[in-house]
């Protein structure tokens, strides 16, 4: 992940768009990791679960939330309840927060994103790695926990198996001939 080394205005950061996506913390840019096909796959697999099995969610995907003064974050998936939807961007804490694993992402810096989305006050976050097939939870006041093959992610009323993020994301990331 690349910073400037130039401050940016607020101003100027929401009216640029960045791709791949920019995070802003205090006039400082940081680029979020180039995403994988799969990481891309998993990403809509998670949306599509989210919207087909939990009605009063909505799933968005690199959805911009203002965590605090001057602090922009862009998680994979962002999740509102729909009885409480924040346009253009979250401004108060949302629901959950879902961070897929790309290869140049590091685990720690990925922990310490989750402690920003906590400490702003989402009760659950998500951790998920497309190449292992691993998958985290992180709850406020705990320390991240692994959640095995048979077992499911949580956030409240949501509840997805592990199996059922990865499934079929072979098959999906098979380029056809």
């Amino acid at each position: 992940m690349v910073s400037t080394s130039t401050l940016v205005s607020v101003e100027e950061f929401l009216s640029t768009t960045y791709k791949p996506a920019c995070e802003y913390r205090d006039g400082v840019l940081r680029q979020k990791s180039m995403p994988t096909r799969k990481h891309s796959l998993l990403q809509f697999r998670i949306a599509q679960l989210i919207l087909e099995l939990f009605p009063g969610f909505e799933p968005a995907p690199e959805l911009t939330v203002q965590i605090g003064n001057g602090r922009f974050l862009v998680p994979d998936v962002a999740v509102q309840n729909r009885n409480n939807i924040q346009d253009p961007y979250p401004t108060e804490p949302i629901h959950l927060c879902v961070e897929i694993l790309s290869p140049s992402d590091r685990m720690s810096e990925t922990l310490a994103k989750c402690e920003e989305y906590l400490a702003w006050g989402v009760e659950t976050t998500w951790i998920a790695d497309p190449e292992e097939r691993r998958c985290w939870e992180f709850k406020a006041g705990h320390r991240p926990v692994e959640i095995q093959a048979g077992g499911s992610l949580t956030a409240g009323r949501i509840a997805i198996p592990v199996y059922e993020l990865f499934k079929g994301l072979d098959t999906l990331a098979q380029p056809t001939v």
